[in-house]
């Protein structure tokens, strides 16, 4: 009977004998967290969407308060917002760049050849395992608003060409559809970068452009109208190095034959887009 008595007793000498080792290791142990750090948490959007490159806004406020990150880093909140942090921390919060989400491709059911017709679950990653849902090129957009679903903050619609609209205006530049997307099309870039390729077909020529209307056919007219250095060929598709250092304007896209590489003024999407949207005559 002692026998019994004993081992839970001993066990339970040994659980308050570490459990007061830890409290004390605890009491003098511990360190002090700042408390700016939850203030500047309170005053960031609190959405933890990770366009930052943290998990969440308060990994971005410590970020903050060690100085290894500005208060412009978050893409979501107001220029009011950063002000406000910028100020209470006594720093100086940064320029804000505009970052907005891009789609490399125009190819929507009018302008993509289509080989059948997909009748399955209306989920792009869904066609992707069923013969890309039916469109010919096996890289373009599979118009099932897989991003139009995922997108936090309600940015991106789809058009009657069954291609998504990003409105640049609200665009947080969150990655959500950049996740989404099944085939890698959306790219998160500076608003101010206005030449742009939408297309990711790695083909040229005439096996590209049977695949699709607006397909880059690999002709390197574009590389030869920009600046020198400014655009490459890589897998058949023209590659703008922003970081050249080059002044760029529109003149790479003057002899495009498909609109494959485009201008834009404001915009997310190229003209033809624009008009089958309706938005422009």
């Amino acid at each position: 009977m002692q026998n019994f008595l004993i081992a839970p007793a001993i066990m339970t000498g040994l659980g308050l004998f570490f459990g007061s080792i830890l409290a004390i290791a605890y009491r003098f142990l511990q360190v002090e967290e700042d408390p700016r750090i939850e203030k500047v948490e309170q005053l960031l959007p609190g959405t933890n969407c990770g366009a930052c490159g943290q998990p969440g806004c308060r990994s971005f406020a410590e970020n903050i308060i060690q100085g290894t990150q500005q208060a412009s880093g978050c893409t979501v909140a107001s220029l009011d917002m950063i002000d406000m942090i910028a100020d209470f921390l006594n720093i100086d919060p940064g320029k804000q760049q505009k970052r907005v989400a891009r789609l490399h491709c125009a190819g929507g059911k009018k302008e993509a050849h289509q080989i059948a017709e997909y009748q399955g679950f209306a989920n792009c990653h869904a066609a992707a395992l069923v013969s890309g849902g039916g469109k010919g090129c096996a890289w373009g957009c599979l118009g099932l608003a897989d991003c139009e679903q995922a997108c936090t903050f309600d940015v991106i619609k789809m058009n009657w060409d069954a291609l998504p609209v990003v409105n640049i205006d609200n665009c947080t530049a969150c990655g959500d559809c950049v996740v989404a997307c099944p085939r890698d099309l959306f790219e998160i870039v500076p608003l101010n970068h206005k030449l742009f390729v939408q297309c990711s077909i790695p083909l040229e020529g005439n096996a590209a452009r049977v695949l699709c209307n607006t397909a880059c056919d690999g002709c390197e007219r574009c590389v030869m109208d920009a600046p020198a250095n400014l655009i490459q060929m890589k897998n058949n598709l023209p590659v703008i190095n922003y970081d050249a250092g080059i002044s760029i304007d529109s003149k790479a896209t003057y002899r495009c034959p498909s609109s494959a590489i485009i201008w834009l003024e404001g915009e997310q999407f190229s003209t033809n887009v624009q008009k089958n949207s309706g938005l422009i005559n």
